[in-house]
């Protein structure tokens, strides 16, 4: 493999497993991830939603095709968990900072794949060279 195409799949791989390996808390209702949907008034519509878009969204991410979409719905989804961190959940839920990194994380991996792969993207195409 060429060490060009080495490095995009590593971020896409970072992005989306991060998002992979929280569906496991979301999905089997485990005590901190209802906690923190409880505090958003999203318990349980919210973590069981936002669990189905993560899983879309990494996906997504992995597939040459559609990765562009996947990041970009990584990046709105991880807009708003920062947002929700920042403002009402406090950057270090339940006293660690570990899902407000790994939202960074993940928002700063699809932002590099969204801008990598925004040639792809149908409605920017005709303004990009």
């Amino acid at each position: 493999m060429k060490r060009k195409s080495i490095g995009p799949w590593i971020i896409k791989g970072i992005a989306a497993l991060i998002m992979l390996q929280t569906l496991y808390f979301k999905f089997t209702a485990q005590a901190e991830s209802v906690q923190l949907f409880t505090i958003l008034d999203m318990e349980p519509w919210g973590r069981i939603g936002i669990g189905v878009l993560e899983l879309v969204a990494s996906v997504l991410i992995l597939i040459p095709v559609t990765s562009w979409l996947g990041a970009l719905l990584g990046i709105g989804l991880m807009s708003g968990a920062i947002f929700f961190h920042v403002t009402k959940l406090g950057i270090a839920f339940n006293g660690s900072p570990q899902l407000f990194i790994y939202a960074v994380v993940v928002w700063v991996c699809c932002t590099l794949v969204f801008y990598a792969q925004r040639k792809q993207v149908p409605l920017l195409m005709r303004y990009i060279e």
